[in-house]
């Protein structure tokens, strides 16, 4: 197996864990839990493979990544009670899934010999829009958009970080390992210890 393989399956089974998460938090039934974690774990892969034209899609060619997604959510539907913050639980384990997807994403992208600025958006992409569309669905303030937070920030980072090693080294699974490092590191700066960018303050809106 590859390594974007991996990560591709690592992303989607984090992502969908958080998936379950939320799903519980909105006291949701078992489907409920399935569809939100298979949204969550494919959502930002789909977006990618579409713009990258890359067909069949990952989760079409190969079912596994979707009974994945289901089993993660079988999973937390028995366990989540005994959790004590899910919250907590919820915001590092979607941290660690964003440092996943988002070098499964640029790497795909590197792969395929894109430009610079697709393999970040790619990155980008596949990181942070399972996590949106996650929140969107249950009517969340999505965690991409909390106030300041380094999130898509993080994954801009990343992305970033692949290109400029993927440049300078050739080395593509050392691009990934810098992508996930420090878009992880950013991430988790901002959980832990309040890292912000600026936001806009004016006058309240009239």
């Amino acid at each position: 197996m590859t390594p974007l393989a991996l990560l591709d399956y690592g992303a989607v089974a984090v992502f969908a864990l958080t998936g379950a998460l939320v799903a519980s938090r909105a006291q949701l039934d078992i489907v409920g839990f399935a569809f939100l974690a298979a949204l969550t774990g494919v959502g930002g892969g789909t977006v990618r493979d579409v713009l990258l034209d890359r067909y069949p899609i990952f989760w079409v060619d190969n079912p596994d990544y979707i009974f994945i997604a289901v089993a993660a959510a079988v999973f937390i539907f028995f366990t989540a009670h005994l959790v004590e913050s899910r919250y907590r639980w919820l915001r590092w384990l979607d941290a660690l899934a964003l440092a996943v997807a988002a070098p499964a994403g640029a790497g795909f992208a590197l792969q395929m010999g894109k430009p610079a600025v697709i393999v970040v958006l790619m990155g980008m992409a596949t990181g942070c829009l399972g996590g949106l569309m996650r929140d969107v669905v249950v009517r969340q303030v999505p965690l991409v958009l909390r106030e300041g937070e380094l999130y898509v920030t993080a994954a801009f980072a990343g992305s970033l970080a692949a290109v400029i090693v993927a440049d300078l080294m050739d080395d593509p699974v050392l691009a990934l390992g810098a992508c996930g490092v420090i878009t992880f590191a950013l991430r988790a700066g901002s959980l832990a210890f309040g890292w912000r960018l600026p936001v806009y303050r004016t006058r309240p809106p009239r």
